[in-house]
């Protein structure tokens, strides 16, 4: 019997902390290590989607979610393993329309039922906000990755996600779970950074990832290549970080 794809969202409702980055690249990582792997670009900026170097003219996430199967949006990356469905602006609309219609919290938890037999794991990149996308995303979803930047505003808004988690997990989802807390955008000569690492753990404890992921040229160089890091420069720091984010997500897993 086939293992059930295990279903992240990619999450905080903060812009700028990684979350496309963060999806793409440990995406990428477990693809190379041989398993099969889908994104789904959730958010109607596109970022995974141009990021992969794919654009999108045809079918995309909205589709998904307006009930068309997801084996005929589901389109190779044009890296091995790595699967696409692909977001263009007119998502934003389908957001608008979720917020309208009964049950449309569960849109894409039904649209993913019984269709992600191919894949080992599903990646869910979330707009950053609370509105109707990322709630169907949490909704679908096993469990929640969520990536914070090192700075003390961050901190702020990561209760209130945690909380959301909470709140759909009472009334929506109650299969999920916070699968861990990434820090991203270390800068490890810095003081700041350093502390809010120690918040974070001190707060959470083993829910924050052993592995951070730094500042990196490289890391901000791949999407505008079209490219995983890995695929860019996998010599790379932040490539090299991914890596161990993908390797410590199996184990959580």
């Amino acid at each position: 019997m086939a293992v059930p794809a295990r279903v992240y969202a990619v999450a905080n409702q903060k812009g700028g902390v990684g979350k496309t980055t963060t999806a793409v690249n440990v995406g990428a990582c477990l693809a190379e290590a041989g398993e099969r792997v889908l994104l789904i670009d959730l958010d109607p900026q596109g970022n995974a989607t141009s990021g992969l170097g794919v654009r999108a003219n045809g079918a995309s996430t909205h589709d998904l979610l307006d009930g068309i199967a997801l084996a005929s949006l589901a389109k190779p990356s044009g890296f091995h393993n790595l699967d696409l469905v692909a977001a263009k602006t007119d998502l934003a609309a389908a957001a608008v329309d979720l917020s309208t219609r009964e049950g449309g919290e569960r849109y894409l938890a039904e649209a993913l039922e019984s269709s992600l037999e191919p894949y080992s794991f599903v990646f869910l990149d979330c707009p950053p906000s609370f509105g109707p996308l990322t709630v169907n995303a949490l909704a679908a979803a096993s469990r929640a990755l969520v990536p914070v930047q090192a700075e003390y505003f961050a901190l702020e808004g990561l209760s209130q996600l945690l909380g959301t988690v909470n709140l759909v997990q009472a009334r929506l989802n109650p299969d999920l779970e916070v699968a861990g807390i990434l820090l991203t955008m270390a800068d490890g000569r810095t003081r700041l950074t350093a502390d809010v690492e120690s918040e974070l753990r001190g707060h959470f404890g083993e829910l924050v990832f052993t592995t951070t992921v730094p500042r990196s040229v490289r890391l901000a160089e791949a999407p505008s290549h079209g490219l995983p890091a890995i695929a860019y420069d996998r010599r790379s720091a932040g490539a090299q970080a991914y890596w161990k984010v993908a390797m410590e997500l199996v184990e959580r897993s």
